[in-house]
C-alpha cells in the first residue's frame, strides 16, 4: 500500500492541465482558470482625481487664511481648466483634478458664500486626491494566469476595458457507478439492494470544483457491461471516476475490464481510512481513477485525493488548498494503524478552533457528511488524546 502523502502527488501527475483555451466575455469567466496572464492595458486611475466632494486648492494659496474664489466647478466626466493662483475649483466625487491643483478640502471643512469658499477644518497637503496609476500601472501583470475567476477578477478587467479573456476548456469528467445491487433514486428496489448515492454525489462534487460531467453510468455485474461504459467514458473524457469493483472479489470487474482495454494499473490501494481501496489507470493516456464503493470512502477520497488532479488538469495555479490545525475533541484516547480521516464539525470557541467527532466514524454512514465541515486527518500509529492538535481539511476549501 503507499502511504498518503505518495498517493496524493503520484495522482496529482497523473495528468497535466487540458491543452484547449477558449475566448469568453466578462459575463462568461465567472468561474473559469485564466488561461495566460494579463497585463493593465493603462494607469488606473488613468488621472488624479478627488475621492469625495469638495474643493480642488492650490496648498499654498491657503496660507493666507482668506477666502478663496471659486474658478470653476467641475463634475465627474468633466475636464477641468488648470487651476488659477489664489483661486479654487468646486469638484465631487471622481471629479479629475485640475492641473496645479494639489489638495482637496472636504465640503464639510467649508463655507461657500457669494462665489467664495471658506477653509474651515483640516486643509494637509495632497489630502483627499487619488493619484494616477496608484491602484495599477499601464503594463503591469494584474492577474496571473492559473486563478479562479471570481466577481472580483472580472471587476479588474472590466476596470482595465478588457471585454474578454483567455481561459481553460472545461475538464471533461465522466463519473461510472457499478454493481447489481444499486438501484438508481427514485426506482423500486428489493430488500437486498440500496440506493445509489455515489452517481450524484460524484457528478455534485465534479461541477462544484468547476469541471464538467459528461456521462454519469451504471455498469452492472459483468465485465462486458463495465468494458463497454468504460469504453463511452474514455471517448468523450477527460477523466474517468469509478466507484467499487477494484477490490479482490469475484465481482470486481473494473480493473480487468479497465486491462481488457489496454489500460495499466499504477496506482493500486492507498494506506488511509476510510478509502483504501483507490486505484489509478492510464488508458490511451487518459486517466482513471476507482474509487470505494462507500459513500463516505468515495467522498473522502475525491476530497484529499482526486480534487488535486482536477484542479491540475483545470490548469489551476493552487492544486493543494491549504490545510489548518485545530484542536480535536476526542471522549477517549484514540490510535489508528492507518492514517484516517475522520469527519469532523469546526466550531470557534475563546480560545480558538476545535473539532467535534461525529458519533460513528463507519463508511456507510451517509449521514455524517451533511454534518461535516471537514475531515481531521489522524495520524497513524500514534495515540491522540482529547485536546490534541491535527490537521483539518476544510470542506470549503477542498471541493471549490
Amino acid at each position: 500500500m503507499l502511504e498518503f502523502e505518495q498517493a496524493q502527488a503520484q495522482l496529482l501527475e497523473a495528468a497535466g492541465p487540458v491543452a484547449e483555451t477558449e475566448l469568453l466575455p466578462l459575463a462568461r469567466l465567472a468561474g473559469r482558470v485564466l488561461a495566460e496572464s494579463v497585463c493593465a492595458t493603462l494607469d488606473l486611475p488613468p488621472a488624479d482625481n478627488s475621492e469625495m466632494d469638495g474643493y480642488a486648492v492650490r496648498h499654498a494659496d491657503l496660507a493666507a487664511g482668506k477666502p478663496l474664489p471659486i474658478q470653476q466647478r467641475v463634475y465627474a466626466g468633466d475636464a477641468p481648466q488648470p487651476a488659477l493662483p489664489g483661486q479654487a475649483t468646486r469638484l465631487f466625487t471622481g471629479s479629475l483634478i485640475p492641473p496645479g491643483a494639489d489638495t482637496v478640502i472636504m465640503q464639510e471643512n467649508t463655507r461657500e458664500t457669494d462665489g467664495q469658499v471658506e477653509i474651515t477644518g483640516e486643509a494637509r497637503l495632497g489630502q483627499h486626491v487619488r493619484k494616477r496609476a496608484e491602484d495599477t500601472q499601464a503594463g503591469q501583470i494584474v492577474l496571473e494566469a492559473g486563478i479562479v475567476l471570481g466577481a472580483a477578477h472580472i471587476a479588474l478587467l472590466a476596470s482595465q476595458g478588457l471585454a474578454q479573456a483567455r481561459v481553460f476548456r472545461r475538464v471533461r469528467v465522466g463519473v461510472l457507478t457499478t454493481g447489481d445491487e444499486l438501484v438508481a433514486p427514485g426506482q423500486t428496489r428489493t430488500e437486498a439492494q440500496i440506493y445509489n448515492s455515489n452517481a450524484p454525489m460524484l457528478a455534485s462534487l465534479v461541477e462544484g470544483i468547476g469541471a464538467d460531467v459528461v456521462h454519469v453510468l451504471h455498469a452492472r455485474d459483468d465485465e462486458a457491461d463495465t468494458r463497454e461504459a468504460l469504453q463511452t467514458l474514455l471517448r468523450d473524457c477527460d477523466l474517468v471516476l469509478s466507484t467499487g469493483g477494484v477490490s479482490v472479489g469475484e465481482r470486481d470487474l473494473v480493473k480487468p475490464a479497465l486491462e481488457a482495454l489496454g489500460g495499466t494499473l499504477t496506482l493500486w490501494k492507498v494506506r488511509m481510512k476510510p478509502g483504501k481501496p483507490v486505484a489509478l489507470a492510464h488508458v490511451d493516456g487518459k486517466p482513471v481513477v476507482s474509487l470505494p464503493g462507500n459513500p463516505v470512502s468515495s467522498f473522502a477520497v475525491f476530497m484529499v485525493l482526486v480534487s488535486p488532479l482536477v484542479r491540475r488538469m483545470q490548469g489551476r495555479a493552487v492544486t493543494l488548498p491549504q490545510v489548518s490545525r485545530a484542536v480535536l475533541r476526542l471522549p477517549a484516547p484514540r490510535t489508528e494503524s492507518r492514517e484516517e480521516f475522520v469527519r469532523v464539525q469546526r466550531r470557534e470557541t475563546d480560545t480558538g478552533a476545535e473539532l467535534e467527532l461525529y458519533r460513528t466514524q463507519a463508511s456507510n454512514i451517509v449521514s455524517s457528511l451533511p454534518w461535516s465541515t471537514g475531515l481531521a486527518r489522524l495520524p497513524a500509529g500514534q495515540t491522540l488524546n482529547d485536546g490534541d492538535v491535527v490537521r483539518y481539511y476544510d470542506l470549503a476549501h477542498w471541493l471549490s
